[in-house]
This record gives structure tokens, C-alpha cells and sequence, in this order.
């Protein structure tokens, strides 16, 4: 019986520890209650830790009671769900329960009051499914440890690296003075609790030991967390109260003896530990679907006519419950998220509670007075002594006052759980641990910091390197080709001889045949004929426009109608050139000083009509047909640097790289004007 094993389990110590006064009567006198439902729910988008969640929601919408509105960002997150039926009235940044009282994203929701729930999947025999199911489920319900630290539930339970997990441990602990609500959950919920630690193991693979620790100032949860367990494997332990044995390593070390190495995690020593509240949420998840939208919070103070432990929706404003406790704001000190001893306080009661508000503390100046002015410290050592960790708290101080974050982080700063015992020792009333939370965030700055230059950094060199590669490629590429033309010279000037006569003698034979096709070309019934054969051209070609822009679509006329005005350009050009060429076939030869004038008149006149007609055709153009017209010219100066870059290569010419830079500017002033002309069409479509 798990009773029976529970008396031979004998606990160990933890090192350090006080003994504060508990306080926790003033809140146990009856049931677990329930107050009417706020207005407005506001809901962070971080309520756990890791990433901000992702908003599915927007301003408007309406939501069901248990619907997920915003999605996890990442591994190390939680999705957030609706607490109730509403309207989305806000997404924006509200006031936060958190230490630096910075506003954070939420989503605000007005309720309707009809709690209207969307779909569930219950599931009513867990070992049915795989334990990645379950994982998932318990993802998706947004499900985050409940103890004070927020970590996402799912990601605990499946530890990397190959961590082999023997032991597990549901901590019922709750050291911290004033806060009850582990207790009455234990108190009235037992079963569920304990079936959330069914699924627990299953998760696990059925570790060999389930230990259930619990301090022994709580008989009544004791007893009813041993009766619900009968008949399991499950120890119900039970040990000495001191504050802080609910700390993870130290609930650990108590259990089994085990020390957690420094920045370890307890996965490293085979051990994962969940707190009961979160066993039993994992049970309603899993169970009946249900998400994580709301948690048992102690409401408690001399400031309020009643103190309890309330079931309370996630996003309920903090200023809705002391309403509904009976605040006196005459007598109220402050208001306390958390216990007097890690809690923090809060300036805006319109922060809403979230998954991890365990304790809602508002005491009167009686009952918590306030720390006096710290004095010098007089190096008494009482802070060294209590310190759960075994740390040098006064050294870490010295440190943290100097900023010297190398010795920080020698004297393991981050092994501090912040328990808050050493302050309450010191006789200096020195706010040690609020110095160790301000140089913990100094160092994470400084290490993102330092991690943001160092990725700057690496692209830098990155890129440099890159440069310089893609430098030392082009410069091989210019010797190459300057080797291969140097080498064709070599070889045209080796080759001599009957070659370079053969040559010679086939560039004569060349020179004569143009020369004579030239002089055949020169007389004017050449030219007459050739002008006539290129008008008949010309006129044959507007024709055929005139035909293809008549029976066109509405999309393809631009385009048409552009190529018709450079076809009428060509005929204008092929008319006049006709005119030429029957002028000269008529005309008496005189002689050649009189002929060479006129033909350079008739040229010039010839070139001036041209660019006439030319600058008249293109003032009658509309943008489109300018736009076309030049295209067709890039194209044609395109296609001539082409012919020109072969060549070039084909004779190993030295200017390759001039004519390539020359061809590759035309063809950007190619497409420059094509993707302009493509805008013109798609804008007038």
C-alpha cells in the first residue's frame, strides 16, 4: 500500500532554510469558492515562460469558452484560449502581473455571461493513446506548470538529449507563508490530482519511484491525498516544514538525496517534477479537453473582510476580486502577487490574474509593516547560513553593487531561486534579492547582446570572404581569356608561309568579288530596281498591319498599332529612297565634280527629309508607340553587339570585356523599357 511505503521513505535536508511565520489558517476556513464573472476578461499573451504567443483572433470576433485565440511561438511556448464566451473588445498592451510592471500584449474580451464552450475532445482511457498524443494534447490545451514558474508543461515532461527519467516527483509542498492553494486542492480534488499523475507516469514510460512530497503543517491534505492514492504505486511523503523546501532542487534533495549540478536541470539526474496543481490540470486536459483557462488562487490579507481560495477564470481583472472580497482601501498597504517572502508588488489592480497568480496577499501596515532604509553591512554571515543553495549571498551582493558580472557568474548567481531568505535574516534590512534579480537581467542583456555582435560579426566575415572569392574568380577569368588570345596570335603568326600566301591571295579574291558587287550596287538601274523591290516590300507590310490591327483583340492593338506606325515610317523612308533612284536613272551624266555635288546634295537633302519625316512621325507617336518604336531599335542595337561580341571572341580580340559590358547595358536598357511597356498594357487593362 502507497501508505505503508510512505513510513519506510526517510527524507533528507536541504541545507540553510528559515522559519517564517505561515499564516496560512486565515485562508483555509472554507471551501474553495467561486465569484461572479468579470466584464472584461484580460488575457496575456504570455502567461508562461519562453515566447510571446501568436493572436488568431481579431477585433471583433466573437469566441467560445475554451477556444484557443492565440498560438504558440515555438517550442518553448503556450497557446492561449478563451476563459469565456465574448466579444474580442481589445488586442493591445494592458497592465501585467510581473516585477517590472511593464505593459505586455493581451487580448481583451467583453463576456456575454452565457459561458458558451466550444468543442472538447475528451479522451475517457488515456493509455489508449501514445504518450506523443498525450504530449500534444497537453500542448494544445496550453498547459504550464502552476507552481510559480510558468514552464510549459509539455516540454517538461519530454526531456531531450536522451535523459533517462527514473523518478518523479509532484510537489505539494507550497512552503511560502499565506498561500493555501496546493492545500485545499489537495484538500478537495485529491482524486484528480492523482490521476493527473497517472498520466504522468504514463507519459514517462512508468518511472520506478513516484514520490508526492508534503510538509507535514498540512494533516488534511495529507490524509486526503493518501486515501485518494490507495491502491497505486505512489509514496505519499511527508517531512519537516522549512521554508523554502517547495524549490525544485530542494524538494529534490529532500526526496532523494540527488543534487541538481549548477544551471542543470533535474532531467539531468533522472527526475522531473510537476506540481499538483498542474497534475491536475494535465487530468482535465487530457480527460475532458478541457484548456487551461482557469486556477485556484489564495485570496488573503487583513485588508479584506474575507479571505479564501477561489476558482477564478484566467484575465480576471485583480480589482474585480477584491471587489468581491471586500477591500478596505484605508487599510490596504499594497497589493502582493505571491507570498511575502518571493512575491512581488503591483501598481495597477487592473492586471488580471494568469496561470501562475498562485496568491493575491493584501495586507494591512500592522500585519506586513515595511522594510526600514538598509543600512551598512556588517558582514554578520546570518545570510551564508540560511541560503538553500550553499551560495555566498553577501559576496554576490559586493558584486552586484559593483556590476562585476564575471564574478557573478563565478559565485553561481544563477543557481539563486530567489527565495527571499537571506533578506529576511539580514539585520541590515539590505533587499538582497532584489539586487540578484537586477544583475541576473544585466548579465541576460549583456549576453543577447553580445550574441546579436557576434552573429553581426560572422556575416561580416561572411561576406568579405564572398567578395573576395567572387574577386579572385573574375580576375582567373580576364587571365584565362587574355592566355587564349595570346595563344590564337602565337598561332596565326606561326602559321606563315604558304598559308599566310593562300590568304592573301583569298582576301584579293574577296576584295575584288565587293568591290564589283559594290560597283553594281553604284549604278542607278541597281539602285532604281533595288528601291522598287523594297517600296513594293514596304507597301505589302503596312498592308498586312493594317489587316492584323483590324480583326486584333482589344489587348494586342496597342502593340499592333505601334508596329503599323514604324511599317508607314519604312514606307515613307522606301518612297523617298524611290524618288532618289528614278532621279538619278534619268539624269545626264555631267561631269564628275557637278555629279559628285549633286549626289551629296541629293544625300543630304535625302537625309534631311528623313529625319523630318522621322521627328514628324514620332510627334504624331502616343507614349506606346514612342515606347515601342524604341524597343524595336534596342532590340536591333542588341542583336549588332551580339554579332560584334562573337567576333570578338572568335579573333581573341583584347576588348572582350567592353564589348561584354556593352552588350550587357543594352540588354538592361532592353528590359527596362519592356517592363515599362508591359506596365503601360497591364495599367490600361
Amino acid at each position: 500500500m502507497a501508505s505503508e511505503k510512505a513510513r519506510e521513505l526517510r527524507p533528507n535536508d536541504f541545507p540553510g532554510g528559515v522559519h517564517p511565520p505561515e499564516n496560512k489558517h486565515q485562508s483555509t476556513g472554507e471551501p474553495i469558492g467561486t465569484i461572479p464573472l468579470a466584464e472584461d476578461l484580460i488575457v496575456p499573451l504570455l502567461q508562461s515562460a519562453g515566447a510571446t504567443s501568436l493572436p488568431l483572433v481579431n477585433l471583433g470576433d466573437y469566441v467560445m469558452k475554451g477556444q484557443k485565440i492565440a498560438e504558440a511561438d515555438g517550442l518553448i511556448s503556450c497557446p492561449v484560449h478563451a476563459p469565456s464566451s465574448g466579444k474580442v473588445v481589445a488586442i493591445e498592451p494592458c497592465a501585467v502581473p510581473h516585477p517590472s510592471g511593464m505593459p505586455a500584449d493581451s487580448i481583451v474580451i467583453r463576456t456575454d455571461g452565457e459561458e458558451r464552450w466550444c468543442e472538447l475532445e475528451p479522451c475517457e482511457d488515456f493509455r489508449r493513446l501514445e504518450p506523443v498524443d498525450l504530449l500534444e494534447k497537453i500542448r494544445n490545451c496550453g498547459v504550464a506548470g502552476m507552481g510559480g514558474a510558468g514552464f510549459p508543461t509539455a516540454v517538461k515532461l519530454d526531456p531531450h538529449g536522451g535523459a533517462e527519467i527514473d523518478t518523479l516527483i509532484i510537489n505539494g509542498t507550497e512552503c511560502e507563508p499565506y498561500i493555501t492553494a496546493d492545500d485545499m486542492l489537495m484538500r478537495e480534488r485529491a482524486a484528480e490530482i492523482i490521476a493527473g499523475v497517472e498520466i504522468l507516469a504514463y507519459i514517462l514510460d512508468e518511472p520506478e519511484r513516484v514520490l508526492i512530497g508534503i510538509e507535514d503543517n498540512k494533516p488534511e491534505a495529507i490524509a486526503a491525498m493518501r486515501e485518494a492514492a490507495e491502491g497505486t504505486r505512489f509514496d505519499i511523503v511527508v517531512f519537516p516544514t522549512k521554508y523554502p523546501s517547495g524549490g525544485e532542487k530542494q524538494l529534490i534533495q529532500i526526496l532523494t538525496g540527488r543534487e541538481v549540478p549548477n544551471r542543470g536541470l533535474p532531467a539531468n539526474v533522472g527526475i522531473v517534477c510537476q506540481n499538483v496543481g498542474t497534475a491536475r490540470a494535465v487530468y482535465r486536459a487530457v480527460r475532458f479537453g478541457e484548456p487551461l483557462i482557469s486556477r485556484v488562487t489564495t485570496v488573503v490579507g487583513e485588508a479584506l473582510e474575507r479571505s479564501r481560495n477561489i476558482d477564478v477564470p484566467i484575465g480576471t481583472p485583480i480589482h474585480h476580486i477584491l471587489k468581491q472580497h471586500g477591500a478596505h482601501r484605508g487599510l490596504m498597504q499594497k497589493v502582493i502577487i505571491g507570498g511575502p517572502m518571493m512575491g512581488y508588488t503591483i501598481d495597477d489592480e487592473n492586471a488580471p490574474v494568469i496561470k501562475t497568480t498562485n496568491c493575491i496577499l493584501v495586507p494591512t501596515v500592522e500585519e506586513l509593516p515595511p522594510s526600514p532604509p538598509a543600512q551598512a553591512c556588517i558582514r554578520c554571515g546570518f545570510c551564508a547560513e540560511v541560503c538553500p543553495a550553499s551560495l555566498l549571498p553577501q559576496q554576490l551582493y559586493w558584486y552586484a553593487r559593483a556590476e562585476d558580472r564575471e564574478k557573478l557568474q563565478a559565485y553561481n548567481l544563477f543557481d539563486c531561486i530567489e527565495c527571499g531568505a537571506c533578506s529576511y535574516v539580514c539585520p541590515s534590512t539590505i533587499p538582497l534579492v532584489q539586487y540578484y534579480r537586477a544583475a541576473k537581467g544585466d548579465i541576460r542583456i549583456a549576453e543577447e547582446e553580445k550574441e546579436k555582435s557576434d552573429r553581426a560579426r560572422d556575416r561580416f566575415e561572411f561576406r568579405k570572404l564572398r567578395l573576395e572569392k567572387a574577386e579572385k574568380e573574375k580576375a582567373a577569368k580576364r587571365e584565362a581569356r587574355r592566355k587564349a588570345a595570346e595563344q590564337a596570335r602565337q598561332q596565326r603568326e606561326q602559321a606563315g608561309g604558304a598559308e599566310a600566301e593562300t590568304a592573301q591571295k583569298e582576301a584579293d579574291v574577296v576584295a575584288a568579288a565587293l568591290a564589283r558587287v559594290k560597283a553594281k550596287q553604284a549604278s542607278p538601274e541597281q539602285l532604281l530596281a533595288r528601291a522598287q523591290r523594297t517600296l513594293a516590300s514596304a507597301e505589302s507590310r503596312v498592308e498586312r498591319m493594317q489587316q492584323k490591327l483590324q480583326a486584333a483583340e482589344e489587348s494586342q492593338r496597342d502593340q499592333l498599332a505601334a508596329q503599323l506606325k514604324a511599317a508607314e515610317l519604312k514606307l515613307q523612308e522606301a518612297r523617298q529612297k524611290l524618288a532618289e533612284a528614278e532621279q538619278k536613272a534619268k539624269a545626264v551624266p555631267e561631269a564628275e565634280e557637278k555629279k559628285a555635288a549633286d549626289d551629296s546634295q541629293a544625300k543630304a537633302q535625302s537625309a534631311i527629309e528623313r529625319a523630318r519625316a522621322a521627328a514628324a512621325a514620332r510627334a504624331s507617336m502616343s507614349p506606346a508607340d514612342k515606347l515601342a518604336a524604341e524597343i524595336e531599335a534596342l532590340k536591333a542595337r542588341v542583336e549588332k553587339a551580339q554579332i560584334r561580341l562573337e567576333k570578338a571572341c572568335s579573333a581573341g580580340d583584347a576588348n572582350i570585356e567592353a564589348f561584354e559590358t556593352a552588350l550587357k547595358n543594352l540588354q538592361i536598357k532592353l528590359e527596362d523599357k519592356m517592363r515599362e511597356q508591359n506596365q503601360q498594357q497591364g495599367g490600361k487593362q
